[in-house]
């Protein structure tokens, strides 16, 4: 290229441009090929036909149990369901005070919570395009209210980046997308996209710009009033003589795209958690209490399988109690539907073909962390305000979740302290239990000072440590679910699988659902074409 010429940017630089400014694309592609990203395409079931008295074993109360159960047992099935754990909700859980929990290697913690308050040491958020789980909480009566996953006040933070002070998400953002609107502005003011914009097009995409990035006459993105009322005035406007506003500075590009902070600024335009997103009233196991209630009775509890064998006519599975042992007890039935999860189910004697067994063994597990932290006071309203929603650290705990509810409460609150997966979630668990918290406590004292002062107790739950269940969620890959998902799925004889792990909506209580409904019905299914 001679000296002066204009360089002319491609089509896919645009597309790539554009697709990080609104949200990463590339991001949501990838894990929609990997069942992250999808809409429910649930629809209430109807098993109609007699079943003609089958007896159908479901094993494990999670949420996939349990919605089977409640869904066979209403079309006329015998029903027994046997759960791991003392409780049913598998990873629907909320932990409070009171509450104790012993873990793989034998920690056992005690929670201090106050009363009222809680913690959800795994899901806790409801997509409003999640369906079944929406409709089973109308159905079942379970109260919902608003889960804030953006919140413009909360905090990006890095400990390389602005000497460690953490930044306004407000700020992060709209700095980011002006510094970008004014450089594509400027490219089309220079005819550098002459090539791919239309001259008909050239002035409205300006104008788009203009709005979207909050630029001036000259599409530059300087402070000024215009800057002030998407990021935020460094002295809000105010009333009687000393209420004029003082506009606030913008960060340099350089310096933003240096720190890092904007690869957290696309969490809120992925599809799972676009707004609304919803949690049940009081705590995330208010769902399975609800779906225990209407088939409790058939539940047996600290049951834990040990076998499970199939012949031409039944299914019988070997159990023992979870905790005591003591003789080994069996239950059987015409068919077996069974939702442990791949990674206890894997260590287990299940005569199934080779297909299914091959995919029982195939889906690892990926490692994950919660650390629930209670404060003797909401300081995050209080000093900051900052009301619901997340922030975002490079730090080993990756994010600080704020409570949802009870807000302006003057007493104690919890809060998220930590939610990590793979490598930092095996080196908080590699730790005791009260160090984990420590921890979590040191580092999120470098987003909010406040910690070191206000912390009172806390709590940390590793999923890889969980006994039943060894790991947070199914870790599908592209190539294992080519080679292995179908297998999974099939019926084997009398058993079939159920569960996130057989759904394309992995670590989702809404996969376990539609997993469980699709079950049913091809089971039913089954039953009336072998009668």
């Amino acid at each position: 290229m001679s000296e002066g010429a204009q360089p002319r940017v491609r089509r896919r630089d645009l597309l790539t441009l554009i697709g990080t400014m609104a949200g990463s694309a590339v991001m949501y592609q990838a894990m929609a090929s990997l069942g992250f990203a999808a809409e429910s395409p649930y629809r209430p079931v109807r098993l109609e036909g007699d079943p003609g008295g089958a007896s159908v074993l479901i094993l494990g109360a999670g949420l996939a149990g349990l919605v089977a159960a409640l869904e066979l047992r209403r079309a006329g099935y015998r029903v027994e369901v046997l759960e791991y754990e003392d409780r049913v909700g598998g990873r629907c859980w909320t932990v409070r005070g009171g509450d104790h929990y012993t873990e793989l290697g034998g920690f056992t913690q005690h929670c201090q919570f106050e009363k009222g308050l809680y913690f959800n040491p795994g899901p806790w958020r409801i997509p409003y395009h999640h369906h079944g789980v929406l409709d089973y909480c109308r159905r079942l009566g379970v109260a919902l209210e608003p889960f804030v996953q953006v919140n413009y006040n909360a905090f990006l933070h890095a400990r390389n980046a602005f000497d460690g002070k953490p930044q306004r998400f407000r700020h992060v953002l709209s700095d980011f997308h002006g510094h970008v609107a004014e450089l594509l502005g400027k490219a089309i003011g220079q005819n550098r996209l002459d090539e791919i914009v239309s001259r008909e097009d050239r002035e409205i995409l300006l104008e788009a710009l203009r709005q979207w990035g909050a630029l001036d006459r000259n599409f530059t993105y300087r402070p000024g009033g215009i800057t002030s009322e998407r990021r935020g005035y460094e002295r809000d406007p105010g009333g009687g003589a000393g209420g004029v506003p003082e506009i606030s500075q913008p960060i340099g590009l350089s310096d933003l795209l240096r720190s890092g902070l904007w690869r957290a600024l696309a969490t809120g335009q992925l599809y799972e958690y676009q707004t609304p997103l919803f949690q049940p009233v009081g705590g995330m196991d208010a769902i399975a209490s609800a779906l225990a209630r209407e088939v409790g009775d058939v539940i047996r509890l600290s049951a834990k399988v040990t076998s499970i064998r199939q012949d031409a006519q039944r299914v019988t599975v070997r159990h023992e109690h979870s905790r005591s042992g003591g003789d080994p007890q069996t239950a059987s039935a015409d068919w077996c539907i069974c939702t442990i999860p791949l990674s206890i189910l894997s260590q287990m004697d299940i005569n199934v073909g080779a297909p299914m067994a091959n995919a029982i063994g195939a889906v690892p597990y990926d490692a994950s962390i919660k650390v629930g932290l209670q404060f003797k006071r909401r300081f995050w309203e209080q000093d900051e305000a900052i009301y619901g929603g997340i922030s975002y650290t490079d730090l080993p705990i990756s994010l600080i979740g704020y409570p949802n509810t009870g807000y302006g409460d003057a007493g104690r609150g919890v809060l998220l302290g930590a939610y990590a997966f793979g490598p930092y979630a095996y080196e908080f668990t590699a730790l005791p239990p009260d160090e984990r918290v420590k921890r979590a406590v040191e580092w999120g004292a470098q987003v909010h000072p406040q910690y070191r002062d206000e912390f009172e107790n806390g709590i940390a739950v590793g999923w890889h440590r969980v006994p039943g269940v060894n790991g947070c969620y199914g870790l599908w890959t592209e190539e294992t679910r080519r080679l292995h998902y179908k297998n999974l799925c099939e019926i084997d004889g009398r058993i079939a699988l159920a569960g996130e792990h057989a759904s394309y909506l992995p670590a989702w209580q809404e996969g376990a659902v539609l997993s469980a409904l699709d079950t049913v019905t091809r089971l039913h299914q089954r039953v009336l074409s072998s009668r």
